[in-house]
């Protein structure tokens, strides 16, 4: 498989880690978009939010429970946004499910 963020995972590409464990992995965004920005992965690769079934869901869960931990560690503590993309339409660049946390600032309220 040639997907960028199982590299990552797997450690065979670096990142700047904000969190990690056996599930997931947290990760600054090399092209961030807010004063934080950091992207949240499962180590199990799923395509993306149209791939989550019954046998995987539990990544997507966990994903939700770690984030308020890994936006604290991250430095945010006024808030934050998370998104993710969802195919062609949506701009899903890499085809891998993550999820952006952005924050550390006041974040306009309309997407770009």
């Amino acid at each position: 498989m040639d997907c960028i963020f199982c590299k990552i995972a797997n450690g065979e590409i670096p990142s700047k880690k904000v969190y990690e464990d056996s599930f997931i992995l947290a990760f600054h965004d090399i092209n961030p978009e807010a004063k934080v920005h950091v992207l949240v992965i499962p180590k199990e690769h799923i395509h993306s939010c149209d791939f989550v079934n019954k046998s995987n869901s539990f990544n997507v869960s966990y994903i939700f429970e770690k984030i308020p931990e890994i936006a604290r560690l991250a430095g945010i503590t006024n808030g934050y946004r998370v998104i993710t993309n969802c195919g062609e339409d949506a701009c899903q660049s890499v085809k891998h499910l993550h999820f952006h946390i952005l924050g550390g600032e006041k974040l306009p309220e309309q997407i770009k």
